[in-house]
């Protein structure tokens, strides 16, 4: 199991289109993914389990996963929340 805490700073937190665009990427791998807000954790292969947390520019956001591709999983979605989402 890995996991690491990062602060959103795409201006549209991860909503919507950012949102769905984590949870497509979060599918690609056969590890079990989650994202958590305070004590809240959703599946982040969920869009509706996303949405519900309601993430908003500045908030600290724990992403894990545990699997056989696990490192490869949370370093693609830490790359593309902190790179990737800023252009959305």
């Amino acid at each position: 199991m890995v996991e690491k805490t990062i602060k959103i700073t795409n201006p549209a937190g991860l909503h919507a289109r950012p949102a769905a665009l984590f949870v497509q990427t979060a599918g690609k791998f056969t590890s079990n993914v989650w994202i958590k807000v305070g004590s809240k954790k959703v599946n982040a292969k969920s869009i509706m389990g996303l949405m519900s947390l309601a993430v908003s520019q500045g908030t600290e956001v724990v992403i894990g996963a545990d699997g056989e591709d696990e490192d490869k999983a949370l370093n693609e979605l830490i790359d593309l929340v902190t790179a990737g989402l800023e252009e959305e």
